[in-house]
């Protein structure tokens, strides 16, 4: 198998992996403690790979180190997990809805 095949591969098995977690993420779309427990075992996933397989897998040739740094810029940069701040997670919960529609906080002051 030759790098182009081996890149369309990995495309597909991506693009598959993709919709795999999309798919888990959405049947669980209400359940906040599954979603969670989701991101972080993306977010674990993420540091086993590039501490145990990415590190070891850098190139020691400076063309090809600088071929990757060049794709890495030209690409996106850097892969990066981002974790909610726990500010925007309070704010959605201060406002929360009653059954009627109104903010719970509101029914309360009539």
């Amino acid at each position: 198998m030759n790098l182009e095949e081996e890149s369309g591969d990995l495309l597909v098995k991506l693009q598959t992996l993709k919709a795999d977690i999309g798919a888990l993420a959405k049947s669980y779309e209400e359940d906040s403690l599954a979603l969670l427990a989701l991101l972080r075992t993306l977010e674990q996933s993420h540091r086993d790979i590039r501490e145990n397989l990415f590190q070891g897998s850098l190139p020691r040739n400076r063309r090809v180190f600088y071929a990757l740094l060049k794709d890495i810029e030209e690409s996106g940069g850097w892969p990066y997990i981002e974790r909610m701040k726990l500010r925007t997670i309070l704010e959605s919960f201060s406002k929360p809805e009653a059954s009627n529609g109104e903010p719970e906080s509101d029914r309360y002051l009539d």
